[in-house]
């Protein structure tokens, strides 16, 4: 099994709280990592039909069983069981880490614990494979980007091109399966399962439209009533299949930020996906050679370098704080990380030579800031570390 960085915060929130849930998109490796982290746990899975009837009909029955701390696998295919464990853990406030539960439906599980265990329970959400994950590593610590030359110097055995079509999903790299073929079943299973159930769709169809239409978009500003009218929908219905795609992990929303350097800034956010490998097989692109030839190819990379950035955040148990910052003159960072005492700068480029006028943004924002001195990066698709211009380069590889 690859270690997951979330299993420290996993194993800490269990000392604090007395309920801590897990979740983040289909196998991601959820039920992995929380049976690895407590093998003592008992474990139950309610995609189960029996122990799901059981835990329908009688849920207090369903909870008596269980005189030992429990694993609950998928539990948000029985709501009613929320209400209940809130009263088992109000009767024993001080038996910490009593219940692990996960889900991968974070819209429906999210409203049942925000109902029943606010105040009660830690959430923790585990995105597929990092790269520092896959290499056996702790992720580059955000508070040194753009301070410190990277140190890290072992190669990923894949290129660049070929990770970002194969995507991070912990099974294509735990069974080595040809991605293309398990992306295109992961899809169907997400759209014709776990949309039918979140948002009863009549139209599948339409949806699987809207879902591509978005992948040719990311990177963009996110227009809905353009992507509505592409699709044949109402802009209500596009505004309610996004916020399903993000609470589904499947997009991020990269809101603007709205600190205003005496410039008018774009409000509307910017789309991106959070697995390389699932955008490619929307984009259906057909192979990494293919990718490196396609003008996508650097939406893609910023793609890639936005997931790394969310699961460094999430990973270790924090929300993303990430933005991105444009003026309507047409400059723009592609990133903005907001550590609260500071901002990062980060522009992402794919290409592995460094031009001179890919610092032009950064410098340009460092000006309006009062952010001469301050940290700045680079993430590009070279093998090399170094400072240039006052701005730390890294390799793709690196976060």
């Amino acid at each position: 099994m690859i270690a997951r960085t979330l299993a420290k915060k996993l194993k800490l929130a269990t000392m604090l709280f007395p309920v801590v849930t897990v979740t983040g998109p289909r196998q991601s490796g959820k039920t992995t990592l929380v049976k690895s982290v407590f093998p003592e746990y008992t474990y139950v899975s309610l995609e189960l039909p029996d122990q799901r009837e059981f835990a329908l009909e009688d849920p207090r029955g369903f909870l008596a069983q269980f005189h030992a701390p429990v694993i609950f696998d998928e539990v948000q295919r029985a709501p009613e069981l929320f209400s209940y464990i809130q009263v088992v853990v109000d009767e024993n406030p001080d038996w910490l880490g009593r219940f692990i539960l996960t889900g991968s439906q974070n819209f429906l599980l999210l409203q049942s614990v925000s109902q029943s265990l606010a105040g009660r329970c830690a959430v923790l959400h585990l995105l597929p494979l990092s790269m520092a994950e896959l290499a056996g590593r702790d992720p580059l610590p955000l508070d040194t980007l753009g301070r410190l030359v990277s140190q890290v110097e072992q190669r990923p055995k894949r290129s660049l091109l070929e990770t970002i079509f194969t995507g991070f999903y912990p099974r294509i790299h735990d069974k080595g399966l040809p991605a293309r073929d398990w992306l295109a079943s992961y899809y169907q299973t997400y759209v014709e399962r776990d949309v039918r159930t979140i948002l009863n769709v009549g139209d599948i169809e339409a949806f699987a439209r809207f879902v591509r239409l978005c992948a040719g978009r990311c990177g963009q500003i996110l227009n809905l009533s353009s992507l509505a009218s592409d699709c044949g929908i109402t802009h209500t219905t596009a505004r309610r299949w996004i916020s399903v795609l993000e609470a589904s992990f499947i997009v991020a929303l990269l809101r603007p930020h709205y600190k205003n350097f005496g410039k008018r800034l774009i409000k509307s956010p910017k789309l991106y996906f959070l697995d390389t490998g699932l955008l490619c097989y929307l984009l259906q692109v057909r192979s990494p050679d293919e990718l490196f030839h396609r003008a996508e190819r650097g939406a893609v990379f910023e793609s890639y370098v936005v997931s790394e950035l969310y699961k460094n955040f999430l990973h270790w148990g924090e929300q993303p704080s990430l933005y991105f910052w444009r003026d309507v003159s047409g400059h723009e960072v592609d990133f903005i990380i907001d550590l609260g005492r500071e901002l990062i700068p980060v522009e992402a480029k794919s290409a592995q030579t460094i031009a001179p006028d890919f610092f032009n943004t950064l410098k340009y924002w460092a000006r309006l800031a009062g952010h001469e001195t301050g940290p700045a990066a680079l993430i590009c698709g070279g093998d090399q570390s170094f400072e240039r211009s006052g701005v730390i380069v890294y390799p793709w590889y690196v976060l």
